[in-house]
């Protein structure tokens, strides 16, 4: 087999079937889905959902093989568990808050082809509201790329390569070019590369562990790749609430990826400091946070404009109408502006739908395209999702 999918689930099960849509499409796309040897698997590992997931799903997708689990186990030991049971050449790590283009598969699998020392690669990604997420590529977190990234010289000079080293700012996003570390959220890797590291760390419960496998991967011999295009959609942070448990999870697992590798060439005082930065940094964010949660409640729902493909969106206007939401005259009276997939609109048009929306709003001085929230809806699923950024947890509505 050539490709396996590796999808874990977490109580996002609207986002989910949105993105195994876009999976699917993508495969027929390639020329992988034709049965009956099919080239391609789908697998789903849920690490213990609560919202419905197990009756909502496997009816949609008979061909996806899930897994439920009794429990949480973390997201790098529920990828291992199945990536046991798959077998495809190359593996793609996919988080379930991603949409992708109808092109990807061909672009990955093109490329691997070409470069043959190539151990993991992973693509451009943009956010709910089409803006470029700095995290599809980073440099290592060496002492002085942490320090810059905790003490703000990061954000203070973004494009600078001694201080933005953590984001590699001073590259273009949209330039393909090697990077040390790629994100989890669609992350392509070789059978070989995984034989010889051994897959994900589970020490790490969450966060990191992408971190620590791309390092991993490259002292393996390897080479990590960012791909510009085509560009992939994340719905940034829809697979795990932003609350205290998660900022202490994510500082945590930054500490342990930090000891893990650099302490036996760090002294014990500077391992100190390190750890005092990056904890005071989790305090800075957990007071941020708890500052969004008191000050950004949304107002009532706005009218909805919907647009994309012809025939989805007629069908999802009348269902609308029925469940009584306001449907807008036209874009500028829209609060809520819904992409809807099919025949004659890709999911690849929707992603750049989006870019050109950020594109829009960034030429009016940082303003989002009308501060509209924009939600997609895939031919024949049941559901919206959208996430307008990855400090909020975005929105999902079933039909």
């Amino acid at each position: 087999m050539l490709l396996s999918i590796i999808i874990v689930n977490y109580n996002v099960s609207y986002f989910l079937e949105q993105c195994l849509y876009s999976v699917e499409k993508a495969l027929r796309s390639a020329g992988l889905s034709e049965e009956p040897q099919a080239a391609a698997e789908i697998l789903v590992f849920d690490n213990h959902s609560t919202d419905g997931s197990r009756d909502y799903l496997p009816p949609k997708f008979p061909r996806v093989r899930f897994f439920f689990n009794g429990e949480n186990i973390g997201f790098g030991a529920a990828n291992n568990r199945a990536l046991a049971e798959s077998a495809g050449e190359v593996v793609l790590f996919l988080n379930p808050d991603t949409i992708l283009p109808e092109d990807l598969f061909k672009a990955a699998l093109s490329f691997l082809r070409d470069h043959p020392r190539a151990g993991a690669m992973g693509f451009r990604m943009v956010d709910g509201a089409g803006r470029y997420l700095k995290e599809s590529r980073r440099g290592y977190p060496s002492p002085w790329v942490a320090f810059c990234k905790l003490g703000g010289l990061t954000a203070l000079f973004p494009r600078s390569r001694p201080f933005a080293g953590y984001y590699l700012g001073h590259l273009p996003e949209d330039q393909s070019s090697p990077a040390p570390i790629l994100s989890g959220a669609c992350l392509f890797v070789t059978r070989q590369a995984l034989e010889r590291t051994g897959g994900f760390d589970e020490r790490f419960f969450m966060y990191a562990e992408d971190i620590d496998l791309s390092h991993r991967i490259g002292q393996a011999g390897f080479v990590n790749y960012y791909i510009a295009d085509p560009p992939i959609l994340h719905f940034k942070g829809e697979s795990t609430h932003k609350d205290a448990r998660y900022i202490r999870q994510f500082y945590k697992a930054m500490s342990q990826f930090r000891r893990k590798h650099s302490g036996k060439g760090v002294r014990l005082a500077a391992n100190r400091i390190m750890d005092a930065a990056i904890w005071a940094r989790a305090g800075i964010a957990a007071a941020g946070q708890l500052f969004h949660r008191r000050t950004g409640a949304e107002g009532p729902m706005g009218p909805a404009w919907v647009t994309g493909d012809p025939k989805t969106a007629s069908l999802l206007r009348t269902r609308l109408s029925g469940m009584g939401w306001a449907l807008a005259s036209s874009p500028g009276e829209a609060s809520r502006i819904i992409y809807c997939e099919g025949d004659d609109y890709s999911f690849g048009q929707i992603i750049a739908s989006l870019r050109d929306a950020a594109k829009a709003g960034k030429a009016r001085k940082g303003r989002n395209a009308g501060d509209r929230i924009a939600l997609i809806h895939a031919a024949g699923s049941s559901s919206l999702v959208g996430s307008p950024s990855k400090a909020g947890q975005g929105e999902a509505y079933r039909l």
